[in-house]
This record gives C-alpha cells, sequence and structure tokens, in this order.
C-alpha cells in the first residue's frame, strides 16, 4: 500500500537543488496496462474504462480486462484488436452484453465471462464468434439454457455454467447442432431432477467425446429412460445426490453408454450416510468402461454388492473410499483395471484380489495402514502391472512367493514402502522388465546378488534404499538391463570398483550422492553403449581419461558438484563427439594463470556446458567466486613495462583516495549533479534492477528472488555485487557503474541484517539521490517480515521513506506470494527493452 509522510531533511535539500539540474523523464505518466509479452498480451486489470484502452495494439492477441468497471458492452466493443484469441473479462461488473458486442473476432478461441450478473445478453450477443472454442459463464446468473443465445456457436467445444441457478436441464433444441461440443459443466447449480426428454438434443449426432458434469447439484430423481440412447466420454456425478436418493436416481441411468462415470463425494461436502446394500444395483444397465467411486466414509460396511452391478466395466477407480477388504467379486467380472488409492487395507489382499481372473493392471497406493503382505496372488496370468507404492509395507521373501502364476507380470513398483528383504527368488516373476524399489529401505541387495534370474529386466530403481555395494557381483545376472539408478546409496570404502562388468546393454546409469572417493581404472569397461551418466554430488577429485575413455556413446554426463579443481588437457581429449551436455558446475577450480588453456577452453566450448552460471573459481582466495565463463584471460598475459606503469598509477590512486575519503560525500554528490543524465545515457540498461541487500541475506535473495526472476518466463536480468561487480575495482565505483548507471530499476531487500550495515545504508542513500537526479523509476522496497518494526523506526530515513512510497512486504503465504509477484513482475517489465532472443524464449 501507499505510505506518505514527511520528507527527509535530505531529500528536501537535494530537492532544491534538483530545480536546476532538468530531468529527461519528468512528467511521464504510468502506463495503465502490463506488457506480459510484447505486441501480444497484455494485462489491463482494474480499470475504470469504458473501452479497450489506448496502449493496447491491434496485434493483441491476449487481453486480460478482468476485475475491471465496464458495466456493458456494446456494438464492435472490441473493433480495434480483431486479432483477439483469449479474452478474459471476469468479475467485470458486466450486466449488458448488446448485439455484436463481440463482431469480426473471427480468431476468439476463448472467451471468459466468470462471475458478472449478466441481466440482459442481447439474441446477437455472440455474433462474430466463428471459431469460438471455449466459452465461460461461471457465476453469471443464469436460471435456464433457453435464455442463452449460443445456438449459432457451432465450433464450440468447452461450455462451462457452473456455479449458476439452473433448474432444469432440458437442453434447447440447438445443441443437436453443436457437434464440437466435448465439455458441457453444469458444476453447482440447482437441478434437482431430470426428465426423459432432457437430453433428446444429445441423441443425434455422435456424442462419444462428451464429458457431462452434474457434480454439485442436489438430484432427487431421474425419470427412467432420461439417458437411454445417450453415448458419453465421461459423466461426473460427484456429490449429485440428495440424501439417500443415490440408489433411485442411478435406476434411472438405465440404457446409458458412457466411456467414464464418476460418483461419489468431496472432500469438504456432505458424505453418504449410509452405504446401503444395492445401492449400485442401477449401474446393472449401464454400459460403461471405466468406474471411479470417490468418498471418504460411510462406504466402510455393506460393500458386498460393490462389484456386482460395476463388474462389467473393464477399469474400476476406488480411491479414498475407507473400505478395510475387498469386496466380494462375481465370477463374471471383466475389470481388468483396478485401482485402490487411500483406501484402509492393513494386508495386501492378494486373495481376494486373484479372483479377478481378467486382471492386467492393479494399483494399490498411499494406503497409510498397509502393512503386510502375507497373502499371495495366484493365477492371474494376464496381470502384468502391480503398483504397491507409497504405502508402509514391510515384509520378506521377495518377490517370487507373493505372485503364483503370474508369469507375464512385467512392471512392479514397490518404492516408498518402509522394509523389503530381497532374497534373490524371482522364479514366478522372471519375465519382470521394470522393477521401482527407489525410498524403500532393502536388505540383500549389496551383499550377494540377488538379481540373478531376473535376465529380461530393462529399468531397475534401488534409490535411496541404504544399499552398500559390497560384492562386485551385485548386479549378475541384469544382461538386458538398460537403466540403473541408484543415486543416493553407497559403496564399499566409498571406491567403485569393477560393479557394472556385465552390464553392456546399460544406457542411463545414476550412481549420484553415493560417496565416491574414488573410481577404478576398469569400472566402465563393459558400458561401450551407456548415453547418460549422473556421476554428480560424490567426493571425486579427478576426472582420470583412462577412466572414463570407454563412454565413446556418452550424450549427457553430469560430474557437477565434486571436488574436481581442473580438467586437464588429456581428459578434455578423451570426452567423445557425441557428447551434448557436459555439467562440472559447482566444483572447487582452480583458475590460476598456470591452467590458461582450461580458461580458454571453458570460453570456446560454452555451448557444451551446462548450468555455467554456477561454475566459479575457488582459489586462488583473491580470485575466489569469479565465473568461469566470463573469466579476463588478459590478466594471465603480464609484462614490465604495464607493471611498472601499473604501480605509479596506483599510488597516485592510493595518495588520490587518501585526500578525498574524508570529504567523500560531498565530492561524490557533487559528481552526481554535475554528471546529470550523462552516465546512465552512455552506458545504457545493462540490467533491469539493481539489488542492495545484506551479505547476510545472500541464500534468501538467491533462492527465493534470483533464481524465480532470472528462470522465469519473461526472465529478467539482475545485477548482484556477489556476481556481476569486477574483480579487482573499489566497491564504490562498482556501485555506481555496475549497480545504478546500468539498471533500469533499484531493489532494495530490507531486513534487520540491511539497518545494521553501513554499506547498505550507503548504497540507499545513493539511489535516493541518483533517484531524484536521474528521474528514474521509483527504489522498488521489499520488506522481510522478520524485520523489527521499533528497529526500522529508528532509521528515521528509511521509515519515512516507507511511509511516503510503495513496496512489497515478503510472507511465507502462497496468496502473499502470489500477489508478490505480480505486483514485483508488474514493475520489472515496465519499459523493458525486449531483443529477439527473450522474444522467441516467452
Amino acid at each position: 500500500m501507499p505510505r506518505r509522510g514527511a520528507l527527509p531533511v535530505g531529500t528536501l535539500l537535494v530537492l532544491l537543488q534538483l530545480a536546476f539540474v532538468p530531468s529527461p523523464l519528468a512528467g511521464c505518466l504510468l502506463d495503465p496496462c502490463l506488457e506480459v509479452t510484447p505486441n501480444t498480451t497484455f494485462r489491463c486489470t482494474g480499470l475504470n474504462i469504458s473501452g479497450v484502452p489506448d496502449g493496447v495494439p491491434n496485434t493483441t492477441q491476449n487481453l486480460d480486462l478482468s476485475f475491471s468497471n465496464l458495466k456493458s458492452l456494446g456494438s464492435n466493443y472490441f473493433a480495434s484488436v480483431p486479432e483477439l484469441q483469449l479474452l478474459d473479462l471476469s468479475r467485470c461488473h458486466l450486466h449488458t452484453i448488446e448485439d455484436n458486442s463481440f463482431m469480426d473476432l473471427h480468431r476468439l478461441f476463448t472467451l471468459i465471462l466468470t462471475a458478472n450478473s449478466l441481466q440482459h445478453l442481447g439474441k446477437a450477443a455472440f455474433y462474430g464468434l466463428t471459431s469460438l472454442k471455449k466459452l465461460v459463464l461461471v457465476e453469471t446468473n443464469r436460471t435456464s439454457l433457453s435464455e442463452l443465445p449460443i445456438g449459432h456457436l457451432h465450433t464450440l467445444q468447452e461450455l462451462n455454467l457452473g456455479h449458476n441457478s439452473i433448474t432444469s436441464l432440458k437442453l434447447p433444441e440447438y445443441f443437436a447442432n453443436m457437434t464440437s461440443l466435448r465439455h458441457l459443466s453444469f458444476f453447482s447449480n440447482k437441478i434437482t431432477s431430470i426428465s426423459r426428454g432432457d437430453l433428446d438434443a444429445l441423441r443425434e449426432g455422435n456424442r462419444l467425446n462428451l464429458t457431462l458434469v452434474l457434480s454439485l447439484n442436489n438430484i432427487k430423481s431421474i425419470e427412467p429412460g432420461a439417458f437411454a440412447g445417450i453415448q458419453l466420454a465421461e459423466l461426473a456425478l460427484r456429490s449429485a445426490f440428495e440424501n439417500y436418493k443415490m440408489q433411485t436416481c442411478l435406476q434411472g441411468l438405465a440404457g446409458l453408454q458412457v466411456s467414464r462415470l464418476i460418483l461419489g463425494e468431496f472432500d469438504d461436502s456432505e458424505r453418504l450416510q449410509d452405504f446401503e446394500r444395492g445401492i449400485l444395483n442401477g449401474l446393472c444397465q449401464v454400459q460403461m468402461e471405466e468406474f471411479v467411486l470417490i468418498c471418504s466414509s460411510g462406504a466402510e460396511d455393506d460393500t458386498d454388492n460393490l462389484f456386482h452391478c460395476a463388474g462389467n466395466a473393464s477399469t474400476i477407480r476406488l480411491v479414498d473410499l475407507g473400505i478395510e477388504e475387498i469386496p466380494q467379486v462375481p465370477a463374471w467380472s471383466k475389470v481388468k483395471q483396478l485401482e485402490c488409492k487411500k483406501c484402509s487395507f492393513e494386508d495386501v489382499p492378494a486373495q481376494k484380489l486373484s479372483l479377478f481372473k481378467e486382471l492386467r493392471v492393479l494399483r494399490i497406493t498411499q494406503n497409510h495402514v498397509l502393512k503386510n503382505f502375507e497373502q499371495e496372488f495366484e493365477g492371474l496370468s494376464d496381470l502384468e502391472v502391480i503398483d504397491l507404492s507409497e504405502n508402509r509395507l514391510t515384509f520378506s521373501r521377495c518377490c517370487s512367493p507373493q505372485f503364483l502364476n503370474c508369469p507375464n507380470l512385467k512392471h512392479l513398483n514397490l518404492s516408498f514402502n518402509s522394509e523389503i528383504r530381497l532374497t534373490g527368488d524371482f522364479t514366478n516373476v522372471k519375465n519382470l522388465l521394470y522393477l521401482d524399489l527407489q525410498h524403500t529401505t532393502l536388505f540383500g541387495p549389496g551383499s550377494y546378488p540377488v538379481f540373478l534370474s531376473l535376465q529380461r529386466l530393462i529399468y531397475l530403481d534401488i534409490s535411496h534404499t541404504k544399499t552398500e555395494v559390497k560384492s562386485q557381483c551385485t548386479f549378475c545376472g541384469l544382461n538386458s538391463l538398460q537403466v540403473l539408478k541408484m543415486a543416493g546409496n553407497s559403496f564399499e570404502n566409498n571406491k567403485l570398483a569393477n560393479n557394472f562388468k556385465n552390464l553392456s546393454h546399460l544406457h542411463i546409469l545414476d550412481i549420484s550422492s553415493c560417496k565416491l572417493e574414488h573410481v577404478d581404472q576398469s569400472t566402465f569397461d563393459a558400458l561401450s553403449e551407456l548415453k547418460e551418466l549422473n556421476i554428480s554430488n560424490n567426493k571425486l577429485l579427478t576426472f582420470s581419461p583412462a577412466v572414463y575413455q570407454p563412454l565413446q556413446a556418452l550424450r549427457v554426463l553430469d560430474f557437477s558438484r565434486n571436488q574436481l579443481t581442473v580438467l586437464l588437457d588429456s581428459a578434455r581429449e578423451i570426452l567423445p563427439d557425441s557428447l551434448v551436455l557436459l555439467d562440472i558446475s559447482q566444483n572447487l577450480f582452480d583458475c590460476s594463470c598456470v591452467y590458461l588453456d582450461f580458461l580458454e577452453w571453458i570460453k570456446e566450448r560454452q555451448e557444451l556446458l551446462q548450468n555455467k552460471e554456477l561454475m566459479l573459481c575457488h582459489a586462488p582466495s583473491y580470485m575466489a567466486n569469479v565465473s568461469l565463463p566470463s573469466f579476463d584471460l588478459s590478466s594471465c598475459h603480464v609484462n614490465t613495462a604495464k607493471v611498472a606503469s601499473s604501480v605509479v598509477v596506483l599510488l597516485c590512486v592510493v595518495v588520490l583516495l587518501l585526500l578525498i575519503y574524508k570529504y567523500y560525500f560531498q565530492l561524490y554528490y557533487f559528481m552526481v549533479l554535475l554528471s546529470g543524465c550523462k552516465h546512465s545515457a552512455e552506458r545504457g540498461d545493462t540490467y533491469d534492477a539493481f539489488v542492495i541487500h545484506s551479505s547476510k541475506d545472500q541464500e534468501w535473495v538467491t533462492k527465493e528472488l534470483v533464481e524465480p526472476l532470472e528462470g522465469g518466463a519473461p526472465p529478467f536480468h539482475l545485477c548482484l555485487y556477489y556476481r556481476d561487480f569486477l574483480p579487482g575495482v573499489p566497491i564504490v565505483t562498482n556501485i555506481i557503474q555496475e549497480g545504478f548507471l546500468s539498471s533500469r530499476n533499484v531493489i532494495a531487500v530490507i531486513s534487520a541484517d540491511f539497518l545494521e550495515s553501513k554499506w547498505c545504508s550507503f548504497e540507499f542513500d545513493i539511489a535516493q539521490s541518483w533517484q531524484l537526479v536521474e528521474g528514474k523509476t521509483g527504489i522498488i522496497m521489499i520488506v522481510l517480515g522478520d524485520v523489527d518494526k521499533a528497529l526500522l523506526r529508528q532509521r528515521l530515513g528509511l521509515s519515512r521513506y516507507l511511509r511516503r512510497n510503495t513496496y512489497l512486504e515478503w510472507k511465507d503465504k502462497e496468496i502473499n506470494k502470489h500477489i508478490f509477484w505480480r505486483q514485483l513482475t508488474g514493475v520489472l517489465l515496465k519499459d523493458k527493452n525486449w531483443n529477439h532472443e527473450e522474444v522467441n524464449l516467452m
């Protein structure tokens, strides 16, 4: 919020001086629209306007006018933006849309009118929208469909009428001609009954791709035959029935043909009181491919008939149902895919599940009370996929005894469980192709060869399983393996020996975060087909050519976060020609001139290197944190004459600095006022903003500010003292030349440490003066949430500045972060000059 108060005395003095220094930017007005993407996307929200803002060009394709005060739309209202593809008019206080309001918007695909109390719609209100695909009329005070003038929108694919007061599902005849319609939503309306003939318009033509949403209504009855002959892709009926009316209403679905039927409740809605026997009997007359039942409570008991009519579906999903055991399975069941998510099984119900003789895919996930796997699957000859991930399973004798006569099992996922002991017996599942055990504590692997019988396995993930590889035959038998992931584990003596000798077909190997200190010369000899190697986050000191030379098919190599000091010439020569990505960032690089050839190679091969911004010098100490790609190679070429001249100049500079030290601030302000806009014009706007902050807040600035802004879309270029200031240049010079003279804005991160820092106070004083002299856009203040308000008031100049200027406040809540980023990017986009590369990136 804008804060107002008295001007500081220092600021008043500078203002008086500025009467004699004209500013070229004086009198500039703020543009009411934010240009998100150059010439194509504009955000003009919260305006009091009566038409398209003047600053919006006729090339605009996406226009957001939400939260503005439009009130009504007249004929040809958007004639000035004929190229529109998306138009958002949410919460614009619209009550009237006259005929031909959207005339000639032939390219408009999406029109959003959410939360407008539309009292009058002209019969030709939507004329001209010949390409419209999505129309959102959520919360627009609709009471019926008959008054909706959309019969001519034959290209419409999605119509959202959620959160209105529609009481009847009677579809007007024109729906029969809307054959492109794919999504029709009546979510949260007031439909109480569905009669025969209401859906007649859907019987004509092919509606196999249409999704009909009737969730959150209060349906009391569905007349038999109302859905007879109807074909739908999906019918959603979550929290759609009045209490105790569900069984009767489902009988009215007889004759429906639907690909997916969704029943159940929402987490925040009233639950089914009783899951009565026979409540789903009405589904016996419904032809469906997939049945989804979502409900947190009320279905724990009396579920013996759950599959009685749903068993004719090929896919059944039970989500958050709370059942403790699998209901009775009919002998004629045709279920091929079954998912039980967030149920209440304590033991894997393998015996009951084995009655689904045609089962191919089984998923039992996120059951937080599921601990045991004592029952056995038997006779499921078609079973191919079993996913038991994200439970709390603890069992031994994995994995053959659990899968009797399941010869076609190819995918087994036991990841994110508690503890599993592998015995090496995979006799009944020897045809496995994919085995995922990540983030589950394993006993067995590493000590002896437990995978010997998995000759066909092509994917194995044992990452973060507390496995310590002690045997060189740990992976024996995996002759077909193509992907091996074992990050976060360890090797005996932190040494990588000849552990992969039989994995000749391996394509991807991840051994990151394994505490490795040494790699034997013959380790990778058999991996001639390896394409990706991740050996990052270890403790490796060298990159030995003899070790990595066999990897001639390598395309991606991640050697980051190790302790490498230099990539020697012999190591660079053995890098394969196939390599396209190389990450050696966050190592301990030595930037001494003795390694000049390595530094030159970095300059030449930047298209190959990943995360170049994280490649920093570690030694010598005076070069610490200098970026390798931007290293000044000329500093390694020194001659005697230049050294002598430099010494003389240095002595003169030292004397001069001693003379001006006492009168520094007076001289500085004098130079600022004399220079005016000259230096700024000469130097240009290299950065979008110069960030002033305490060194103790560097971690917050890097993670919470720099990474989102520089890595987002659109990207911004920030000036940071620890990254962008020139080495060997006085701090004050860097602050003025690299900071203020090269930046369009100044961002000040106010914290408790900022208030205690003399350098921060100095930089802030310069920022205020430079803002007044240059006529720059204001300083962007970011106040961190832990700042002591009493301490803030003691800093009178800063406190008064905050009271009279807009500032941003950082809080951890998601809604506050959303507002924070929207405001900050809006300011930074102001007057930004776009280059061709940035436009293509967005």
